[in-house]
């Protein structure tokens, strides 16, 4: 018997649909007032990212994305107080961290279980009202850095350091996984890092996050989703490949031929071009001002030059220009971080944009459930097992 074409038999079926683009580019999925895109450059809560970078710290942009204003000074000292004091783990998630680090997993893949683990501890994780997601978004996103920098100090067999109560997040943070106190301007650098990584209107991840709060599940479920989510290498992993392909390369006058062999071999660089940004992507143009000068310090200064080289070439030769992730790696490494804790720090900003993207969804919520264009078969009838 013959199989009917598809296009013979669909209409009927689907004739109230029409196939959606590719990975839901260019679709509308939800409203929001949390960030965006606009123009040639990104907004949180109407502030362009430039302004936020150069002005406010993380906390601030924490208490703007939470809340759709920047805090005076006694909401900063308070929002700053308990995302610190968040900062300190639950004893009873000491020992699930350590037989956590002695796996072989992906580090996102601990991460993940540790969010989970964490949710578990609260025993009142089934409450979403407005009050409870404000607590469990506090507490997340303060304890998001604290479990990234544990994981890293028990893998190296190292103890633990808690949090200093009059110090940023930032500050703490690279002191709590580094063992060592930052400077100034380390702690600067690595501060406007988080704000750049805070929140990135519609992605993959915050997508994940509001699709699974949308069946009014628990605050953890969602964020799990999206730390399972930022995993994937084509949404948080690429900082750490762009610090692959540099050593790959291996130095500044070779950057060229790498360019060349790329371009006519298809071959993907790593950090280069963006779905949405076509003029490059803001946050990039940012860090690569901001990296000099510690890159410099760190004896790095020739991996930032074979960067922007790379840049230089791909905007040439293919019009692609470097999104966040071209840069962002080389400034960890310039922190003194190592790359596999690079995606965790990652979640440890934009755990602040999925808590406000849970929030939004709660607030209006309707649940997500998208029509699949169909174009398999129809009409099929099965056989005696015998007969087939």
């Amino acid at each position: 018997m013959r199989m009917p074409h598809n296009k013979e038999i669909l209409t009927p079926v689907v004739e109230s649909l029409t196939p959606a683009n590719k990975g839901l580019e260019n679709v509308v999925a939800c409203t929001s007032e949390i960030s965006t895109i606009h123009d040639v450059t990104l907004l949180y809560r109407g502030y362009t990212i430039e302004d936020l970078a150069q002005s406010c710290g993380f906390e601030e942009v924490v208490h703007l994305l939470w809340t759709g204003k920047l805090p005076n000074s006694t909401e900063l000292a308070h929002i700053r107080k308990d995302l610190v004091a968040a900062m300190a783990l639950p004893p009873a998630l000491v020992p699930h961290l350590e037989t956590l680090a002695k796996t072989n997993s992906h580090p996102m893949a601990k991460l993940r279980s540790a969010v989970s683990f964490f949710g578990n501890l609260d025993t009142n994780q089934d409450d979403i009202s407005p009050a409870s997601i404000k607590e469990k978004s506090i507490k997340m996103t303060g304890a998001m850095g604290a479990i990234t920098a544990a994981l890293s100090r028990l893998e190296q067999g190292q103890a633990l350091i808690a949090p200093q109560a009059d110090k940023t997040i930032a500050w703490n943070f690279l002191n709590m996984i580094r063992g060592k106190a930052p400077t100034a301007d380390e702690e600067k650098l690595f501060d406007t890092a988080l704000v750049l990584h805070a929140d990135h209107e519609l992605n993959a991840s915050a997508f994940s996050t509001r699709v699974v709060a949308s069946s009014t599940t628990d605050y953890y479920s969602a964020m799990t989703a999206a730390v399972g989510s930022l995993k994937g290498p084509l949404h948080g992993g690429a900082n750490e490949a762009v610090m692959v392909m540099l050593k790959a390369i291996g130095s500044y006058d070779k950057v060229d031929a790498f360019i060349e062999d790329a371009i006519v071999n298809k071959k993907k660089v790593m950090g280069i071009g963006h779905r949405v940004y076509k003029n490059g992507d803001p946050r990039a143009k940012i860090l690569r001002e901001l990296s000099l000068v510690t890159c410099k310090k760190a004896g790095l200064e020739d991996f930032h030059k074979m960067l922007v080289r790379i840049q230089e070439q791909m905007e040439e030769q293919k019009g692609l220009m470097p999104n966040v992730d071209f840069y962002s790696g080389l400034v960890y490494t310039a922190l003194g971080l190592q790359p596999k804790d690079f995606t965790p720090i990652f979640a440890t900003s934009r755990i602040s944009g999925w808590s406000a993207q849970i929030m939004e969804q709660f607030a209006n919520n309707r649940i997500y459930r998208p029509r699949a264009f169909y174009v398999g078969p129809v009409g099929l009838k099965s056989t005696p097992i015998a007969q087939r």
